[in-house]
């Protein structure tokens, strides 16, 4: 484990192994929003399982490569929203809608037929599971409102506002129990903020308020360009970003390496800490240490080292295996290089 300052972390996803998924139809096909129960190699009497040896080998990983604080690789999530939006009450799962991708196709989506509602514990078993496997620190990641908003039919609230809002609710009920397993972060991914930035501004920060309302623990928010390998023509910056310092979450957490961003934007988040993506998932070669650790420096000319956590840029889940821990490897030694040089 590293010191306090400027510690380790993941996006959220790690990469699923060729046994568990067909990972051809994974990389053939936009992520799923809706069940995509052929993704799975194994049965599903031995599912579970499967997903449970996965997962204790993408934890020992991570702690392989000297990442602080942890996720669970979402080894168990077609994509990392579909198991949390298709979850609900209120969802009809059998006649899903469809809906725009931020690729700009049509997508199977979840189609609202009814008032969204948590009907049990999505994540529960997840969390618990990696709070028992592990030592150090850890973080578990969901779908945020707005994002799910955007990836739904909405055929029973009048307005995507008032989806929103139901959403959240429903979010902040699994927050909480989420915390009470023992997770050290929760994170909420809203890289539709970034994809539809203007309707964002008429409500998203609103609603992740209300999904994080009373919420006893460290949450981030993410939000990005989208997977490097779905997601190929980038800006330079984002659209929507200062406007996350109104929201209530501690952290946020940015793409910064493929798309070389301007660094200077973070000025205007000054209470927050920033998750800093060092690590590119567009680029299938593994970066040097002195690669990352010139990265995090040019962070600490605008946010003190204090309110960095540095991480991958996005989710991991498309890229192999040996290139992944490859990249967490030299990200653990690039914040040493600099943890070394700030002393």
């Amino acid at each position: 484990m590293s010191e306090n300052i400027l510690p380790t972390t993941v996006v959220g996803s790690y990469i699923q192994p060729e046994w568990l998924v067909d990972r051809t139809n994974l990389k053939n096909r936009l992520p799923p929003r809706v069940r995509a129960h052929e993704i799975w190699k194994v049965a599903e009497v031995d599912l579970e399982e499967a997903q449970d040896t996965a997962t204790l080998a993408a934890i020992h990983d991570m702690e392989h490569a000297g990442i602080d604080i942890i996720s669970d690789g979402e080894i168990r999530r077609e994509s990392y929203s579909n198991r949390f939006a298709t979850a609900l009450g209120g969802v009809d799962i059998e006649n899903p809608g469809s809906a725009l991708d931020r690729t700009g196709h049509a997508n199977p989506v979840p189609r609202i037929a009814g008032p969204i509602h948590r009907t049990g514990p999505v994540e529960v078993r997840d969390a618990e599971f990696l709070v028992a496997h592990t030592e150090r620190q850890t973080k578990i990641t969901i779908p945020g409102p707005f994002t799910m908003t955007q990836q739904a039919q909405i055929d029973h609230y009048s307005t995507p506002r008032d989806a929103a809002f139901a959403y959240a609710a429903a979010v902040n009920e699994e927050v909480q129990a989420l915390f009470a397993t023992g997770i050290d972060v929760v994170q909420l991914d809203e890289p539709y903020m970034q994809a539809r930035h203007e309707t964002a501004r008429e409500y998203a920060v609103e609603a992740i308020n209300v999904a994080l309302d009373n919420v006893t623990g460290t949450t981030a928010v993410h939000l990005c360009f989208g997977y490097a390998h779905i997601v190929h023509d980038r800006p330079s910056g984002y659209s929507f970003l200062p406007e996350l310092e109104n929201c209530i979450a501690d952290q946020i957490s940015i793409e910064a390496a493929q798309p070389d961003l301007d660094l200077s934007i973070l000025e205007q988040l000054p209470s927050k800490t920033i998750m800093l993506g060092v690590i590119s998932l567009g680029d299938p070669e593994i970066e040097t240490p002195e690669v990352v650790a010139a990265r995090i420096r040019k962070a600490l000319d605008v946010v003190p080292a204090e309110r960095l956590v540095i991480a991958p840029d996005c989710g991991m889940k498309y890229i192999s295996r040996e290139v992944g821990f490859g990249k967490l490897k030299a990200m653990v030694a690039g914040a040493e290089i600099v943890r070394s040089e700030i002393g």
